[in-house]
């Protein structure tokens, strides 16, 4: 294979011999070969083309930056033409260098005070973007409220089923899962100080105050959050949701309040049935690791788990439901013009979401902590 760089150093006088093809496919090689050369005892070089049997305008570009790099270095550039298409090819490239020059300008790594103004303007912008968008919820909840014919209750039944009823079976076995680890985890420990019967207290509050409406949470997050930031994302890139504007067709009421009314309306649902099948599962394993019966294990939890821990957890069921739904709709019209941002703007609405229902779950555990309750 024929060398395509040539390097003679002679009397601080450095020429470059250049041969083969100079085009967008061989400026990279080339240009790893050239930033090897060290030009600290260089005051003059040559750039010999007359071996040079094709070049392109990428190449005369990256010849004119080498150029204007070493002349910055205060060292003379000297070019050797074969023919004058070389030369007009690169006197061409020249011309118009301001605007070319960008394919190869080098990123400069930003100053640390203005990558944290950067992150914190980004940040500003996607909370004024997003309390626009409660704005804009808040207006079209206060039209509901006004009349009822502009509930769509055919769309809400719809939702309920797609987001509630089918998640039933995935949330059962979650939340018997988890009453089985944590009652089995638990029972180790109290089996050593012979604290049996206390497992009952502790699955009781742990799973109806915290546990069952967090897994409940987290899981209709990743399954309805995901879904609804993906549907709606999908339908602003097909322009369903122009479509529907062009037709006389609010997105919001058709869209976004069915999803969120439907998910408000079963999240308590399913914190309930968590509830059962954890408290189930915590059960199975107090019968047969630590020898409490179903029925004494039952009487155990009615005499020292007061109501207030169910219902702090239902509770929470529709504030969790708002955050999830809303998060995961406003995601979905974030998404841009192509199929990436779908994929980006899924992960964010269930990673979001989350993150809001635990902050959420946190302020209800101090606010019913301060109250007594």
């Amino acid at each position: 294979m024929q060398k395509q760089l040539e390097v003679d150093f002679c009397d601080a006088k450095l020429t470059l011999t250049l041969s083969g093809e100079l085009d967008v496919y061989h400026v990279a090689s080339l240009q790893a070969a050239v930033d090897k050369i060290s030009f600290s005892d260089v005051t003059s070089v040559t750039i010999d083309l007359q071996n040079l049997s094709y070049l392109d305008t990428t190449g005369a570009l990256y010849l004119s930056r080498v150029e204007r790099k070493l002349q910055k270095r205060t060292i003379t550039v000297n070019f050797l033409f074969k023919n004058d298409d070389q030369l007009a090819t690169l006197e061409m490239v020249k011309k118009n260098i301001g605007e070319a020059d960008a394919l190869f300008q080098e990123k400069k790594k930003p100053a640390f005070i203005e990558s944290i103004g950067k992150i914190f303007y980004d940040y500003y912008l996607g909370f004024i973007s997003f309390i626009s968008f409660f704005g804009r919820l808040f207006i079209s909840n206060m039209r509901y409220i006004t009349s009822l014919k502009y509930i769509r209750f055919k769309e809400i039944a719809f939702e309920i089923y797609e987001s509630a009823i089918k998640a039933l079976g995935i949330i059962a076995l979650t939340s018997f899962l988890i009453g089985l680890v944590v009652a089995y985890q638990s029972a180790y420990q109290l089996k050593i100080y012979g604290a049996n019967i206390f497992i009952v207290d502790m699955l009781g509050i742990s799973i109806f105050r915290e546990l069952a409406p967090l897994i409940t949470a987290i899981v209709i997050a990743g399954r309805s959050g995901s879904a609804y930031a993906a549907q709606i994302g999908a339908m602003k890139i097909t322009q369903e949701l122009d479509a529907m504007r062009t037709m006389g067709f609010e997105p919001f009421r058709f869209l976004v309040l069915p999803r969120i009314i439907a998910l408000m309306i079963t999240m308590p649902i399913l914190i309930f049935l968590a509830d059962m099948m954890a408290i189930f599962g915590g059960m199975l394993i107090a019968n047969v690791d630590l020898h409490i019966t179903p029925s004494l294990f039952l009487d155990r939890l009615n005499e020292v788990v007061a109501t207030k821990h169910f219902v702090v957890g239902i509770i929470k069921g529709p504030f969790f439901a708002f955050l999830i739904a809303s998060i995961g709709i406003y995601r979905g019209l974030m998404v841009k013009d192509d199929t990436q941002s779908i994929g980006f703007n899924t992960t964010k609405s269930v990673v979001e979401s989350i993150f809001a229902v635990i902050v959420c779950d946190a302020i209800f555990s101090i606010a019913f902590t301060n109250l007594g309750i």
